[in-house]
């Protein structure tokens, strides 16, 4: 797992019953895909204009514990999986050290104006391959 992201939870990110709104726990795990990338070594607007574009096809949620206003969150993300298309990101929100919740993310690199998969740009594939490796056991 890789540190990328620190998210403090502001105030019209709670709902009525003062917990992170389910719906937030997606834009973390979006801007945490963001951060990887640049750990990674690559800026997101020189990837898009190369024509990478990953697009969320499917998403597993666990919420296992709330977070509350104001919370210090931590943001882990591995990458568990890459395909010729395709990656998946495994993303854990924690406080503390304590894990809250767990989003599993599959993306499709997507050609914008046919809708359709493209393969992963070379030199991303790479990168993204070895950071499976490197997390592995």
């Amino acid at each position: 797992m890789t540190r990328v992201l620190r998210h403090r939870v502001r105030y019209h990110e709670a709902d009525a019953q003062g917990f992170l709104f389910n719906g937030r726990y997606l834009e973390i795990a979006d801007v945490a895909m963001t951060e990887f990338f640049r750990y990674l070594g690559f800026d997101y607007s020189d990837m898009v204009a190369r024509g990478m574009d990953p697009s969320v096809v499917q998403v597993n949620m666990t919420l296992e514990k709330p977070a509350h206003f104001d919370d210090l969150l931590d943001v882990d993300v591995v990458c568990a999986r890459v395909g010729r298309t395709s990656f998946t990101l495994d993303t854990i929100v924690s406080r503390d050290g304590v894990r809250l919740a767990r989003l599993t993310l599959i993306y499709v690199n997507v050609e914008a104006t046919t809708e359709t998969a493209r393969a992963l740009p070379t030199d991303i594939d790479e990168a993204l391959r070895a950071a499976v490796t490197a997390a592995s056991p």
